[in-house]
Order: structure tokens, then sequence, then C-alpha cells
């Protein structure tokens, strides 16, 4: 006796393929954009993290610069405990803020800024007449680059996405105030090293603000961007 053949047909195959493109174009779009909000997240959060670690260095005094008793802001390097602090117009020899206040992951400075988690962060401290200084190539301050009075006072940080649409689509800023402001970034499309937020321009109202100038909450920026706070 011989034994029936079992199989599927070429119909049933058919089905059985498209029933797994139906679930794929539905689970695929779900599965990006859960990523793009955990990646956003992330950013907001880093963001925080790196205001309060700001507060804690100004607060301690161990960054002064001109010696005059009152605690600077820090570069990434510098709060990672990665490169030595500034002091005495220069860049010290020896003393690294220990411990660090900031994750270690932040001294893999590169290109002045850091990766994180889909997302691209570089701060900025005042040099003379608060004009925006980006961190050194590796981390850290360049010596006499920055004015240290008004580094007691002003910072500000910016975050964009690796790759505009795959790893985030929001755009942030934060600076001294605290708040956490984002823009929708669909204009601008800020991007990796392709498309970079302009420090003077984005989250500022008008173009070619100074660290000082007046920052677009809730409101147009220089940009054309509308920046928001976060809550």
């Amino acid at each position: 006796m011989s034994q029936k053949q079992q199989g599927f047909t070429l119909i049933e195959l058919m089905i059985v393929v498209a029933i797994i493109a139906i679930i794929a174009s539905i689970a695929i779009p779900n599965l990006l954009s859960a990523r793009l909000n955990a990646n956003e997240s992330a950013a907001i959060a880093t963001l925080k993290n790196i205001s309060s670690s700001q507060s804690q260095c100004q607060a301690s005094g161990v960054i002064d610069d001109n010696n005059n008793g009152a605690g600077e802001f820090g570069y990434f390097g510098e709060l990672s405990g990665a490169q030595p602090v500034r002091a005495n117009g220069g860049i010290s020899a020896t003393e690294r803020i220990d411990p660090p206040v900031l994750s270690a992951a932040f001294g893999n400075v590169q290109s002045s800024r850091v990766v994180r988690s889909g997302y691209v962060f570089q701060m900025y401290l005042p040099g003379p007449g608060g004009t925006f200084v980006a961190e050194a190539a590796t981390g850290g301050a360049t010596a006499g680059a920055i004015n240290a009075a008004l580094a007691e006072v002003m910072w500000c940080c910016y975050a964009w996405p690796t790759s505009y649409g795959n790893s985030g689509k929001r755009a942030f800023f934060v600076n001294q105030s605290g708040d956490v402001l984002s823009c929708r970034n669909s204009t601008q499309q800020y991007s990796g090293t392709t498309s970079v937020p302009l420090a003077g321009t984005a989250a500022f109202v008008g173009s070619g603000a100074t660290m000082g100038g007046t920052i677009a909450a809730n409101t147009l920026a220089g940009d054309t961007e509308r920046w928001t706070v976060v809550n």
C-alpha cells in the first residue's frame, strides 16, 4: 500500500507568504517608531543628566580657571574625568574630576562630539564675548579659549539624530537654565555630520546669537524650527 503524499500546494504557500507580508507591513513600521521614540526619550534623559552634572561641577568649584573661587562649567571630557580640567588660564597637567560627575562613556569624544543611543551630543562653552566654543576634537578644552567668567554662568548642549528618520527625528537643546527644548526637526532635518545645528542660530531667536542671546522657547528660532520646552 502506497503512502499518501502530503505537502503544501502552491496556493497554500502563496497564502502563507501573503500573510507574512501583511504582518511585516504592520510590524516593521511599529518597530521603527518604537525605536525612534526610545532613542528620543533616551536623548532627553541624557540631556537632563548632563544638566545635573554641570550643576555639580560648577557647585564643586573643581574647575576654577581664573582662580576667583567661583566654579565653572565643563566639557564632556572634563565632566567624565577623561581629560584634565582647565586651570590657571591653561590645562592642568594632572587634575581631573574624581569621581567624575558624568558617565565615563562621555569621555569618548570624537570630532568634538559624543554619540549615544542614536544621537549626537555637542557641548559649547562661552569664549570671548560669549561666542560658542566647541569642545576640543578629542575632548576637553583648548587652553585659553574659554572666557572663565562667563563659563561660571553659561553653557549649552545640542543633540540631534545620527541618521534622521532612522535613529530619531526630533532635535534637542539644553543650557544652564536646565530646561530641555525640542524641535520637530522637519525643516532642517539635522542628521549626523551632514546637517549640524548652528550653535548661535538653532534654538536661539534670530541668527548669529551669542551664548547670552534669547532662547527660542516655544517660538520660532533662527533656523525656522519651533523649539518647545519638553515637559
